[in-house]
């Protein structure tokens, strides 16, 4: 094979190759504008007048930015009492969920036990179970215990571990080496030892990406304050969201900066934490 072939084949592999980065970039870069499209809106609209949103053909800038509907927003109702409400739930989610499921999942993946791995598919079953099938049981049983309108039901139930997080935790656990308790059991080092010394350190990663899961699936929920709160004085920012907008005519001046502040967060908790998400989420074996 004369070098002039070589070359030519070289060559046109190069030419596929920037071809093919080429194609992905442009792929790529149209679902990106395809997610930020939607911010863009939200944070457009979040400055106009009520007129402004709804004219023909759409104006994607304000003629005049209306930055006092964000001042208005937090006096048209009790946005710091909901936001206040909704931390205190998320906290205690991210605290709650992230303890109990580390400590479940290590037991499923470290310690030897008899039924462990029945046990651990009747976790898997409960993950199937949607929320509105349980929904009733549930708030019979905290109505029967006077949990009511208060912060129980939301709060401390996540202190029983998570069936999502106990398998994605479970499986990052697998993943350490068993040397690493072997040799601290050598050591005379207790299981709690073990655990909170070696494994916890060395988890990191994943117990980032529960933490966020966790902050996002609290932050945004919407049916479990509306059904166990019951007082608007613990109403979630989600809730006074849809208070806003169920109304005969809703304040889309108000709505719309809300919606601003609730993605916010979002935004920069997955922006700050993404380094660990990714990482927790490829080191767990589990694939998209």
């Amino acid at each position: 094979m004369t070098d002039a072939v070589v070359t030519g084949r070289n060559q046109r592999n190069i030419l596929l190759r920037k071809a093919g980065f080429g194609l992905l970039f442009l792929v790529l870069s149209i679902l990106t504008l395809a997610f930020l499209v939607p911010l863009f809106w939200l944070l457009s609209s979040s400055l106009k007048e009520t007129t402004e949103l709804f004219s023909v053909p759409v104006k994607w800038l304000p003629s005049k930015p209306r930055f006092e509907n964000f001042i208005r927003m937090f006096t048209y109702f009790p946005f710091m009492l909901y936001l206040k409400n909704t931390l205190i739930i998320v906290f205690f989610n991210i605290v709650g969920s992230t303890a109990s499921s580390a400590v479940v999942a290590y037991g499923f993946s470290r310690l030897r036990w008899k039924g462990r791995e029945k046990v651990f598919v009747v976790v898997l079953i409960t993950m199937i179970l949607p929320f509105q099938v349980i929904m009733v049981p549930l708030f019979m049983l905290f109505q029967r215990i006077g949990w009511i309108g208060t912060f129980l039901p939301l709060t401390l139930t996540c202190f029983f571990g998570n069936p999502f997080y106990i398998f994605l935790m479970r499986q990052f656990f697998l993943s350490l080496p068993l040397e690493l308790n072997d040799a601290a059991r050598i050591d005379g080092a207790s299981e709690f030892r073990i655990f909170w010394q070696i494994a916890i350190p060395l988890s990191t990663p994943v117990l980032a990406t529960v933490a966020i899961f966790s902050f996002l699936k609290t932050w945004n929920d919407f049916i479990g304050p509306l059904i166990f709160l019951a007082n608007q004085k613990l109403y979630t920012l989600s809730i006074g969201a849809q208070m806003i907008r169920s109304r005969l005519q809703p304040n889309w001046e108000i709505l719309m900066p809300l919606g601003v502040v609730m993605v916010l967060p979002v935004l920069i908790v997955f922006f700050l934490m993404q380094k660990y998400f990714i990482q927790g989420i490829a080191m767990s074996g589990i694939k998209g």
